[in-house]
């Protein structure tokens, strides 16, 4: 017995990778997170296919239907949102189907925090400006280790993706500030990238929360913090050494000025 957790992409149909597209072709049986996934994705499912949707069902219910589907002697697909690796709670199923003797392959897929940034057209690190990126989210019901709590990370000052923090705009605020960022830092935020009725806002930390709630975001987005997000960083002089003529590298030999 062998599942397909497969990430979806971030939103656009078309963002999957061949290899989740082309197991979503031959699969007997689909389960994907309805309130998050897009249903255009099973345009391509072939006809019969069972198309279960999860956002309804608690871990144990979920699991079973895979295993009883995959005894079967079904093909199974678990179509999760962006990449399965972040926040994708897939380790707890897997934990239960390893148990059950269910074999496990895993497909990648593009990161909401990758498409909203290549929809902000924003480079996450910057040269001379910051080479580091933080994912994280702000703690809400779930809690964060003591360790990773926001205000010790952002002493990095580097750019911060936030996860699933859309309703914890002024927790963000305060300890991003309690951290010794200004209050004009850049913020951009990205609701439902890559997905027809996107939207993007460019704030800065003190006016985060407002601008959110005037857009009405309060949820599936993708908030990118840090001075990698300017908006007049085109303006500036950041450039890499990769592609400076007097750099010398094992493909190129640089130009003495």
């Amino acid at each position: 017995m062998k599942l397909y957790i497969v990430g979806a992409g971030p939103g656009a149909p078309d963002l999957i990778t061949v290899r989740g597209q082309q197991l979503l072709k031959e699969a007997d049986v689909i389960l994907y997170a309805d309130s998050l996934v897009s249903e255009e994705h099973f345009n391509i499912a072939k006809p019969g296919a069972e198309i279960l949707k999860t956002a309804g069902m608690h871990l144990e219910e979920m699991v079973e239907v895979m295993k009883q589907r995959l005894q079967e002697g079904k093909k199974v697909v678990r179509l999760h949102t962006g990449d399965p690796a972040v926040y994708g709670a897939i380790m707890e199923q897997m934990t239960l189907l390893k148990e059950a003797g269910v074999e496990i392959e895993i497909v990648p897929g593009v990161s909401s925090v990758f498409a909203a940034a290549a929809s902000a057209q924003a480079e996450l690190t910057i040269p001379d400006l910051t080479q580091t990126v933080i994912l994280t989210r702000a703690e809400g019901r779930t809690p964060v280790p003591e360790r990773e709590q926001l205000a010790k990370l952002a002493e990095h000052h580097c750019t911060i993706a936030f996860f699933l923090s859309a309703t914890l705009t002024k927790k963000v605020m305060k300890e991003l500030v309690s951290a010794g960022w200004a209050p004009e830092t850049p913020v951009t935020v990205v609701y439902k990238a890559t997905w027809p009725d996107e939207k993007i806002v460019r704030t800065t930390i003190e006016k985060l929360d407002e601008d959110m709630r005037v857009n009405g975001i309060r949820k599936q987005a993708m908030i990118l913090a840090g001075w990698a997000l300017d908006p007049n960083i085109h303006q500036k002089d950041f450039r890499s050494k990769l592609y400076d003529k007097e750099f010398t590298h094992g493909f190129r030999r640089g130009m003495k000025q």
